[in-house]
């Protein structure tokens, strides 16, 4: 197949282009590197069927080839980024969607919306089913990106309903690993640097509000199931890709501690708006259609990505100055 995924070169998407590549696609990367970097997909340059194209996909795009696959990957994806870039959020989210939903249109491929946990917003039903609707603050400060995605999800239904385009939307639960940025502002993430960094790990609230964490690998093969599963009825629906194993944040940032043998403290610091106290996939829609579940569990994860901190620290040291 050739395929377009916008945000290629962020976190997930880097990995992604990786996977489909592995399958022996062809992979057209867009991204603008507003959080994306060329770092993550460095090691794909110059292979023959990857082509990477710097755009803005909230702006018309254009791909002079044929299409068999659209996957709309582009967005800020972390509460730092979202809160510091909230028009962006919006845009790549609604004019973003229309634009590859019109590329997809145009090029009679398939499409593959990424929306997130967060249109179930702070839920009121755990764990969270793909028919609950949610609990989402509109006008609060997270409410860019849940009701980006929103948007998303009701546009990409619209064209599936009205031009009968070949649509799946995937709901990604919080996902870690390898390539996630040093200071993005995600639990995982944020827990691993301050404990290689001897630095207190944050904890906001009590820490007891819950959030279930899926390996990248375990994510990018429910992702790639999704697409290449055959059109249906129920197909078109959103699928839950995430990890049902449900920890507190204190868990999370216990657990971390142990992996990094850190001495860092923990700091509780006031929580932010809206944050939301419960998080957890209901995945029997993605086992049944899929055949899917997730298998890397999360000790196993979490040493492969404190290993890539570990070695990304370690790179960005200044060399060490020896006396004369």
């Amino acid at each position: 197949m050739r395929i377009v995924i916008t945000g290629g070169a962020g976190f997930l998407g880097s990995h992604l282009c990786d996977r489909l590549l592995q399958l022996g696609h062809r992979v057209i990367c867009l991204d603008n590197l507003l959080t994306g970097k060329v770092e993550n997909i460095s090691h794909l340059m110059g292979h023959e069927r990857f082509h990477f194209i710097k755009h803005d996909v909230s702006e018309y795009i254009f791909i002079g080839e044929p299409v068999d696959a659209v996957l709309h990957f582009a967005s800020p994806a972390s509460p730092r980024d979202y809160l510091e870039l909230p028009i962006q959020t919006l845009k790549v989210g609604a004019l973003g969607t229309h634009k590859t939903l019109g590329l997809a249109k145009s090029k009679g491929a398939r499409f593959l919306l990424a929306s997130t946990s967060e249109v179930y917003g702070d839920p009121l039903v755990n764990p969270q089913p793909e028919d609950y609707w949610g609990n989402v603050n509109p006008i609060g400060l997270r409410g860019v990106y849940d009701e980006a995605k929103r948007f998303g999800e009701a546009i990409t239904m619209a064209y599936h309903r009205y031009h009968g385009i070949d649509t799946r939307i995937v709901r990604i639960f919080n996902t870690y690993g390898p390539r996630m940025r040093k200071y993005d502002g995600r639990v995982i993430s944020n827990f691993i640097v301050q404990a290689l960094s001897g630095q207190p790990l944050t904890v906001y609230g009590s820490g007891e509000q819950t959030r279930s964490f899926c390996y990248v690998d375990d994510t990018v093969e429910g992702i790639v199931r999704l697409l290449l599963a055959p059109p249906g009825d129920e197909i078109h629906h959103p699928v839950n890709i995430g990890n049902p194993r449900e920890m507190t944040v204190l868990e999370i940032a216990r657990t971390i501690l142990a992996l990094t043998s850190s001495g860092s403290r923990i700091a509780f610091e006031s929580l932010p708006q809206d944050d939301p106290k419960v998080r957890r996939p209901d995945i029997g829609r993605a086992a049944r259609l899929l055949g899917w579940e997730p298998r890397v569990s999360l000790e196993a994860g979490l040493r492969r990505t404190i290993d890539y901190f570990k070695d990304l620290l370690a790179r960005e040291q200044p060399p060490a100055v020896h006396p004369a």
